[in-house]
């Protein structure tokens, strides 16, 4: 019987050995690993073996020229109002010309939760327990009826929750959205090679295979058809934002609008850093480029420089992975020339050994390759980086416990619904950082955001004593 296409295209290119154990398998199998194998890119690998493996490949991060990047002050910090009001405007009059989807990178399990499910599926809210889902989709929802114009939500899933997060969706009637609005696809994998750039296979009818980092989502929007789609529907502007982040303005005027009055291929959203060793990326200028320099790859003394005018930090702005992409410029980063560079990361693989028995490697054994979405930003037209307040935009779902965990995003949820009341009036007790004594909880339905909140509020007849177990829908 002659050997399947593919795997003569793996001997030639010197990958032969994941074939190694296909006439052991069962002919599910033997498909199972062509699927995986049809999914590799080998000329892709072979010259990622010869940049990022190669003895004298570069390592380590350059600095030459390192600045921190401007970026947009609010007004309350030194920022011109009428510049803000000017971009809010024009977000406005692009969300009611359509123009706007919502983008939401969701491929992770709830594992550091110790959730077992997708980590989207997550409960979070203070009093209904809803879901991270469920949040976004309320938000995208009362966008659209705000701005007269349904809102589009693309949706990246992984090959390890594409189908719980669909099923997810369907179960719960897509929370109120029309279905046909509502778009899932899967991230892009890559395989995990040994040093010298040979296909790991983790089974003997498996290739060890993983996610190819936030940055594969504008390979995958390509791919996918979603650009396509969007193309269609007269979108040309994508908000992109992370699943673990319920705070997140994810249609978000004033953002758009500064987008737009600046014609940017890419904008993104910065935060005061908290304290200099603050684990975020540094949004930085180095030959006349915008870039993000990783926490881990920015030196202390960097990181913990003062601006001798200001007496805050110099490299102050943080990175909390909300951008705005404009399509076109996502479909050039996808096909073109300046397509996203990949990074390596040298892991522990599980793996067989030549007899096809399990190894659990104690030390490094092999090397995961993976794109951030950030290296998007050097090539990217007229990029503009605006502040944002931490407590409006900011408070992700990490770790069971201690900081970003589902406690302290629930008092981040209870500081916000409190702030809005006690700026449109209503009387609420707090303690000295805005928490409330009790659990209040607002639906995105109501208000999801300052703006939207107040105007609900002002319709409100009677208005509501602020008590616990308060809900506002």
């Amino acid at each position: 019987m002659a050997k399947p296409l593919l795997i003569q295209e793996f001997e030639r290119a010197g990958q032969g050995h994941v074939f190694s154990f296909y006439n052991e398998l069962a002919p599910e199998a033997q498909k199972t690993l062509l699927d995986e194998a049809a999914e590799i890119d080998l000329a892709e690998i072979d010259r990622l073996t010869r940049t990022l493996l190669a003895k004298d490949a570069a390592t380590g991060i350059d600095l030459t020229g390192l600045a921190p990047a401007p970026y947009e002050r609010r007004p309350e910090n030194g920022g011109y109002a009428r510049a803000w009001h000017d971009a809010k405007t024009a977000g406005e009059a692009a969300l009611r010309a359509g123009r706007v989807a919502a983008f939401t990178v969701a491929g992770g399990q709830g594992t550091r939760l110790g959730y077992d499910g997708p980590k989207g599926t997550f409960p979070v809210t203070p009093i209904k327990q809803k879901t991270l889902f469920q949040v976004f989709a309320e938000k995208v929802r009362a966008a659209g009826v705000r701005y007269g114009k349904p809102i589009h939500w693309f949706i990246m899933t992984s090959n390890m929750n594409h189908a719980a997060t669909e099923a997810f969706f369907k179960e719960h009637n897509y929370f109120g959205l029309a279905s046909s609005h509502v778009h899932f696809f899967r991230q892009g994998r890559m395989p995990a090679v040994t040093p010298e750039g040979k296909i790991l296979l983790e089974t003997k009818g498996t290739i060890a295979m993983s996610p190819d980092g936030h940055g594969g989502s504008l390979r995958a929007l390509d791919r996918s058809g979603a650009l396509d789609l969007m193309e269609k529907e007269g979108i040309d502007i994508l908000s992109y934002f992370q699943v673990d982040n319920p705070l997140v303005r994810g249609i978000d005027p004033t953002f758009i609008g500064w987008h737009v009055l600046r014609g940017s291929e890419m904008s993104s959203k910065m935060v005061a850093k908290a304290y200099a060793g603050e684990k975020v990326g540094h949004f930085c200028t180095q030959n006349g480029k915008n870039v993000v320099i990783e926490y881990s790859d920015l030196p202390k003394d960097y990181q913990e420089q003062i601006d001798p005018a200001t007496g805050a930090l110099r490299y102050i702005a943080g990175s909390i992975a909300i951008h705005i992409l404009d399509t076109k410029f996502i479909r050039r980063m996808a096909r073109g020339d300046n397509s996203l560079p990949f990074h390596r990361a040298d892991k522990k693989i599980p793996t067989v050994d030549a007899a096809g028995n399990p190894v659990k490697p104690e030390k490094t054994n092999g090397v995961k390759f993976e794109m951030f979405v950030f290296d998007a930003l050097p090539f990217a037209g007229n990029p503009v980086v605006i502040e944002t307040r931490r407590e409006d935009d900011f408070s992700p779902v990490k770790n069971a416990e201690g900081l970003d965990s589902p406690k302290t995003c629930r008092d981040d949820q209870l500081r916000q619904f409190a702030r809005w009341f006690k700026a449109n009036g209503a009387a609420i007790a707090t303690d000295e950082t805005g928490l409330p004594p009790f659990a209040v909880e607002v639906s995105p339905l109501f208000g999801y955001d300052e703006d939207s909140f107040a105007d609900a509020w002002a319709r409100l007849t009677p208005k509501p004593s602020i008590n616990a177990g308060l809900y506002l829908e």
